[in-house]
């Protein structure tokens, strides 16, 4: 498949699809009230802070990764620009449209929703074949760099950006474990129902965003 931007009008419609989806997931986590994932609370910690929306600050991340991963000489893709900016419009989008969980119970259901909604859309999106997300492109040049697994690289950068954002009042709860031991399974699946991997062996560098192992065979 083609990338950029003379791929197949079917292939951008299946990667803002995914990248839909992935927004309507964050929107859940936040609203469920059981604490974020680790970006997801770094972005919140900073919108706290600023007062820039959620969405805004998740772009305003993203340009400063494509930056960092342009200096470890990994080159952005038209689907990794996508990747950066439609996540946070949509995330803005859905935010005021999701209620909140009135019961906890009913937060663990809004959850559970994300996580299986968040890794069918990754799978959804990079089996667009339009390019990695920000995220795996920062982990794949720090893994090129240092010589490290990419598995090590990505817990470093996951626990880094956990910590960050506990630091800048994202909301860390029982949510955030579910979100840590269920996203790598469901992006998993996610990526065999769209055709990335067959292989049924969990990949190596699943945390948060999107596996950029997958990604490069990918937030």
């Amino acid at each position: 498949m083609k990338q950029g931007i003379t791929a197949a009008p079917a292939a951008w419609l299946q990667l803002v699809g995914g990248l839909f989806g992935y927004g309507v997931a964050v929107a859940l986590m936040i609203h469920s009230g059981l604490g974020l994932g680790p970006w997801d609370a770094f972005h919140v910690g900073l919108h706290q802070i600023t007062g820039l929306t959620v969405g805004t600050v998740s772009i305003l991340v993203g340009v400063g990764i494509v930056a960092w991963t342009m200096l470890l000489s990994i080159r952005p893709g038209a689907g990794t620009l996508a990747n950066m900016v439609l996540v946070g419009v949509f995330m803005d989008l859905t935010i005021p449209w999701v209620p909140d969980a009135p019961h906890w119970s009913w937060g663990v259901a809004y959850y559970l929703a994300a996580i299986v909604l968040a890794g069918f859309s990754t799978g959804m999106y990079i089996g667009a074949g339009l390019g990695k997300g920000p995220r795996d492109g920062l982990m794949l040049g720090l893994s090129q760099h240092t010589g490290w697994p990419a598995g090590r690289v990505r817990t470093l950068i996951e626990a880094s950006v956990l910590v960050a954002g506990w630091l800048l009042g994202g909301s860390i709860g029982v949510g955030t474990v579910l979100f840590t031991f269920g996203i790598g399974p469901t992006v998993q699946w996610g990526l065999r129902i769209f055709g990335v991997v067959t292989d049924p062996r969990p990949l190596p560098g699943y945390a948060m965003r999107t596996p950029s192992s997958a990604s490069s065979s990918s937030r």
